[in-house]
């Protein structure tokens, strides 16, 4: 999730508005965190100072109040400008970028700047606010663009973050292209609510092997677990899914929600199960998290 770690929909972490950077930024931004590693969450590199060329300072530019008549516009209400034309490949939203940045609001007040910690930040495409997943994917490497991002596509009023209409500069470094993920899982035809030979726990949960594990070893609250999985709501809709991402997720048993601190711990490795977690052992009416009894298939492939 960049770790399944409390906030990946598992769980609750906030990390840096550009999602998988690690970079101190000021700006955050919860998101599902894709990945499992450290890796996912690592800084670009580079020296003191990098990428302070044309068009690199942070002051605020004069059109910061508002875009110009001759900005770009989407039909989702983002405008930009090119500074700098970059001849390089455009990035999709499965890729991972490298980037300088400033941002401002509209008062000219300047909250976060890569360049002000002299290292670029590199980051998954798909794991940061809207504005951004949208607009970098205009670009091509090496061009530099002023963005006008509306804050329905930036922060939505989250207590906390900055608000109103944000500005930004960025700077295209580097596209790691990723492959495209795969299919997401159908939802499964008992996901309204758990069958009549379904296990139930003193607690509510209730769950129903899909396939038997070959270990024989079942983890504790304190272990570490590589899974992956894929979570619905009753209504049908997927709302997280480390099969898509391609990748599974490695986290501490006890870091994440009670339903799955209690129900990996049925399991075995090699174990495919599907749970039905009420919104009691799960996000408790948490705004912003899925609502109501929550649907999981989960594999347990390797216990820590």
């Amino acid at each position: 999730m960049a770790d399944i770690l409390r906030g990946s929909l598992i769980l609750a972490l906030a990390l840096p508005a550009l999602a998988g950077c690690n970079n101190e930024s000021d700006v955050v931004e919860t998101v599902e965190v894709e990945g499992t590693d450290e890796a996912d969450t690592r800084n670009a590199g580079g020296g003191e100072g990098e990428g302070e060329g044309e068009g690199g300072g942070t002051a605020a530019p004069a059109d910061v109040a508002a875009p110009p008549s001759d900005a770009e516009r989407t039909e989702s209400g983002l405008a930009s400008k090119v500074l700098e034309a970059g001849d390089g490949p455009s990035p999709d939203a499965n890729d991972r970028v490298t980037v300088h940045y400033t941002g401002w609001t509209t008062d000219g007040e300047m909250f976060d700047s890569s360049r002000t910690r002299g290292r670029p930040a590199t980051f998954p495409l798909s794991g940061v606010i809207a504005g951004w997943t949208e607009g970098l994917q205009l670009m091509k490497v090496g061009e530099s663009r002023r963005f006008w991002i509306p804050q329905d596509l930036a922060y939505r009023g989250r207590p906390g973050a900055p608000a109103g209409m944000l500005v930004f500069d960025v700077e295209l470094i580097s596209v790691d292209a990723v492959p495209n993920p795969p299919p997401a899982p159908e939802a499964p035809a008992d996901v309204a609510a758990p069958p009549a030979d379904a296990e139930r726990t003193e607690s509510g949960l209730a769950s129903k092997v899909l396939e038997p594990g070959t270990g024989t070893e079942h983890p504790t609250a304190q272990s570490r677990v590589q899974v992956h999985y894929t979570g619905w709501t009753t209504d049908g809709e997927m709302f997280d899914s480390s099969v898509t991402r391609g990748r599974p997720a490695t986290f501490p048993l006890g870091g994440v929600i009670a339903g799955w601190t209690e129900g990996l711990q049925l399991m075995v490795e090699g174990e495919k199960r599907r749970f039905w977690i009420p919104e009691s052992l799960a996000y408790q009416g948490r705004p912003g998290a899925p609502a109501g009894m929550l649907v999981f298939d989960v594999q347990l492939l390797d216990i820590q």
